[in-house]
């Protein structure tokens, strides 16, 4: 199935995470040089894209991936607002965005999964 049809024939519950983690992987390596290129925004945003990519083409794998990328999210969200607090409102708003959307997908991809097996 061609990536044209898939978009076609996908429907925005199934096209969400895909976004989702593309979306993060673009702003993640995007930022990778305004933040002194720090390895761990690079791998995460590697991850996110080849996340996507797996979702996209529905491979068994992708769902390791959504867990892995879920403890990663997490522990960066709060390690950054443990030590940003809440003296930079914009960027601790986006962090707090940022995991409560890679919760939000997480249980999303993890109860369909859970339905499909079933």
């Amino acid at each position: 199935m061609s990536f044209a049809s898939k978009l076609k024939t996908a429907d925005i519950k199934t096209l969400a995470p895909i976004i989702f983690y593309a979306a993060v992987g673009i702003i993640f390596l995007v930022l990778l040089p305004f933040a002194n290129f720090p390895p761990h925004i690079g791998l995460t945003g590697a991850l996110s894209l080849v996340t996507a990519y797996g979702l996209l083409k529905n491979r068994f794998w992708a769902m390791w991936l959504v867990a892995a990328l879920f403890i990663i999210a997490m522990t960066l969200s709060l390690y950054t607002l443990y030590f940003i607090g809440l003296n930079n409102l914009g960027v601790s708003l986006m962090i707090i965005a940022y995991a409560v959307l890679a919760l939000v997908f997480t249980v999303h991809l993890a109860l369909k999964s859970r339905a499909e097996s079933a």
